[in-house]
């Protein structure tokens, strides 16, 4: 019997982040980087991971990403902000869609 999610766990998730330096903490540490809202905590963000990926989280840390300065010609704006967590899991468990 599968095992149903709430859709507000998929909300909280918005998208992995996957950069060399994430897939370095991933081989290393076992901490997956993913995107979530600004207004999302590390409870919230733990039980999102845990219930979706059906993982035991140990640690939760987030931070925010400020807005950057991006410049293209003559015109000038900012590349948004956001907020990002990096989630630390229990020893021997894996995410697959982080797996290259």
């Amino acid at each position: 019997m599968a095992k149903v999610v709430e859709t507000k766990y998929y909300e909280l998730l918005r998208a992995p982040i996957i950069t060399e330096q994430s897939m370095k903490l991933v081989e290393e540490n076992n901490r997956y980087t993913f995107k979530v809202p600004k207004t999302a905590n590390k409870v919230e963000i733990k039980k999102a991971v845990e219930a979706v990926f059906e993982v035991k989280v140990i640690q939760v840390n987030t931070i925010t990403v400020l807005p950057k300065r991006k410049k293209v010609g003559k015109y000038e704006g900012l590349k948004p902000g956001y907020k990002k967590a990096i989630v630390q899991l229990a020893e021997g468990q894996k995410i697959a869609a982080f797996a290259v």
